[in-house]
C-alpha cells in the first residue's frame, strides 16, 4: 500500500524495544482501545481476529462527534505491516508500519488517507479534520510508547 496522497495523514514514533515487542501489542487489534484515545470499543464481525479479511467495528469518539467505523485487515505482514480498508461513513484506508531502527529500538509509522461523506464537509471536512486527527494519533502514539516499553 502506498500513500502518495497529499491528503494522507502521517505520525510516528520510536519505541525502545524491537520490532517483535511492538508487533506483539499492536497485532491484539482488540486491544487497540487501550492506547487509541479515539476508539471506544470494538467488535469483531468475522470469526478471524487477525489477518487478512479480519472485520470489526470500532466505536470512535473525537469531541463531540461519534460514529462507527466499520474496518477489514487488508495487509497483514509479522512484525512488518497491518493494512486497514474503512468502509463505514467515513472511507478510506490506512497502515501502521514497523521499521527496525535498532535490535531494541523501532520506528512505528501510522498513515491514514480518510474520505468523509458530503454532510460531513466531504474534502473540506477532511482538510479541516487533518490536524485534529494528527494531534489525536500522535498522542495514540505515546501512549502506545509507554505500553510497550513497560513490558
Amino acid at each position: 500500500m502506498q500513500f502518495s496522497s497529499n491528503k494522507a495523514i502521517s505520525v510516528s514514533i520510536n519505541i525502545e524495544r524491537s520490532r517483535a515487542a511492538v508487533w506483539a501489542q499492536v497485532r491484539d487489534i482488540g486491544s487497540h482501545v487501550t492506547w487509541m484515545h479515539d476508539a471506544t470499543e470494538i467488535r469483531f464481525l468475522s470469526d478471524q481476529t487477525e489477518g487478512p479479511g479480519t472485520r470489526f467495528e470500532c466505536d470512535t469518539k473525537v469531541g463531540p462527534i461519534s460514529l462507527t467505523d466499520v474496518m477489514e485487515i487488508t495487509e497483514w505482514e509479522k512484525e512488518r505491516r497491518m493494512g486497514v480498508r474503512h468502509v463505514g461513513l467515513v472511507e478510506g484506508r490506512g497502515e501502521f508500519t514497523l521499521l527496525e531502527i535498532s535490535a531494541d529500538r523501532t520506528e512505528f509509522r501510522w498513515e491514514e488517507d480518510l474520505r468523509f461523506p458530503w454532510w460531513f464537509g466531504g474534502p473540506f471536512g477532511a482538510f479541516l479534520a487533518r490536524p485534529v486527527l494528527r494531534s489525536i494519533w500522535r498522542r495514540n502514539l505515546a501512549r502506545l510508547k509507554i505500553s510497550v516499553e513497560a513490558r
